[in-house]
C-alpha cells in the first residue's frame, strides 16, 4: 500500500511538471476572441498550439516565455491565441467554417508540440514554426513578421540575411 501511494504521488508529481498550458503573465485567449481582436487591433495574431504533457511546450514556456522584453515585445504587438492541438473545443474560421481546435491543428499541421503559427489580422497564415525556440528565435521572427518582410523573402532568406 505505501509503494502504491508512493507510486500515486510521483505520477501526479510528474503530471505537474509537465503541463503545458499557455506561459504564465501572458493574456493567450482562444481562437475566436483571438480572431475578433486580430481584426480590430490590425495585429497579427501569434497563435500556440500546445497540448498537456508537452514536456517541449513547458521548457519554452519556462527557458523562452520567461524573458521580460520578449514577453513586452508579443504583448505590444501580437494578438496571443492558445490551441489545445488535441482539444475538441468548437471555433469559428475566418470563411465562418465550424471546427474543431483539433481540426484547425491538422490543418496548420500542428502533428508536434509545440508550434507556433503567425498569422494576418484576417487569419491567413504568415508561417508555422514548429519545436523549442529561443528568445532571439521569437525576436527574428518578430522582425520578419512586422516588417513585412514574409512578403518578399522565405524566412531562411530573411535570417540569412539578418536584416
Amino acid at each position: 500500500m505505501r509503494l502504491f501511494r508512493w507510486l500515486l504521488a510521483a505520477s501526479c508529481m510528474w503530471a505537474t511538471a509537465t503541463l503545458a498550458d499557455p506561459p504564465r503573465g501572458y493574456p493567450f485567449v482562444g481562437f475566436d476572441a483571438g480572431l475578433k481582436a486580430a481584426r480590430a487591433s490590425n495585429k497579427p495574431i501569434f497563435l500556440y498550439f500546445g497540448r498537456y504533457g508537452c514536456a517541449w511546450c513547458e521548457l519554452t514556456n519556462k527557458k523562452t516565455f520567461s524573458n521580460a522584453s520578449l514577453k513586452k515585445l508579443y504583448l505590444d504587438n501580437y494578438e496571443l491565441v492558445y490551441v489545445d492541438a488535441e482539444s475538441g473545443k468548437r471555433l469559428t474560421l475566418p470563411s465562418g467554417e465550424r471546427i474543431t481546435e483539433a481540426e484547425l491543428g491538422v490543418r496548420l499541421q500542428a502533428f508536434a508540440t509545440p508550434l507556433f503559427v503567425y498569422l494576418t489580422p484576417q487569419g491567413d497564415k504568415i508561417m508555422r514554426i514548429p519545436g523549442f525556440k529561443t528568445v532571439q528565435d521569437f525576436r527574428d521572427y518578430d522582425r520578419y513578421v512586422r516588417g513585412g518582410h514574409y512578403q518578399q523573402k522565405t524566412l531562411l532568406e530573411f535570417l540569412g540575411g539578418k536584416s
